[in-house]
């Protein structure tokens, strides 16, 4: 091997719940270095789930974060001119990051006025096991499920 392993870059907790998870959401979260924007944006939501669903916004956060993520996915894998999906194991790092991504994705898909109304329905709409989503780590164990007969080439 050439090169060296990237080094792990450790996020500060945010200031104002003193979480990790709520400081990288808030990375994710931002567009153009605007952090400041970002940090409106995602407490916003919080205040906003706290109005709606009269619990602390960070507990339906976490709740919405782990009903994302997945536990299995499909790589592609080239097996003698032919590509098969593997169905694979998630790393716990790379599953935090997907569920932050398709709550980011698919919130800013929806309807309402605002980005922080959108990012609250989509998180309270996960912390229920619905929403768009949930659907798309629904669609990706489905999807490790229909390829199960090549997990034997998994490297």
């Amino acid at each position: 091997m050439r090169k060296r392993r990237a080094e792990k870059r450790f996020v500060k907790p945010d200031p104002k719940f003193n979480d990790i998870m709520v400081s990288k959401f808030i990375n994710a979260i931002m567009l153009e270095g605007k952090k400041s924007t970002a940090r409106k944006i995602v407490y916003g939501a919080f205040d906003i789930i706290e109005k709606r669903t009269k619990k602390p916004g960070l507990e339906v956060f976490k709740q919405a974060i782990n009903n994302t993520q997945p536990l299995i996915e499909v790589r592609s894998r080239r097996v003698g001119g032919a590509t098969y999906q593997v169905p694979t194991e998630v790393r716990p790092e790379r599953r935090t990051a997907l569920a932050m991504r398709w709550l980011k994705i698919y919130s800013r898909q929806r309807g309402e006025k605002s980005m922080a109304q959108k990012l609250a329905m989509e998180l309270i709409a996960a912390s229920n096991n619905e929403g768009s989503a949930v659907k798309k780590k629904e669609d990706t164990h489905r999807m490790a499920e229909a390829n199960k007969a090549f997990a034997h080439f998994k490297w």
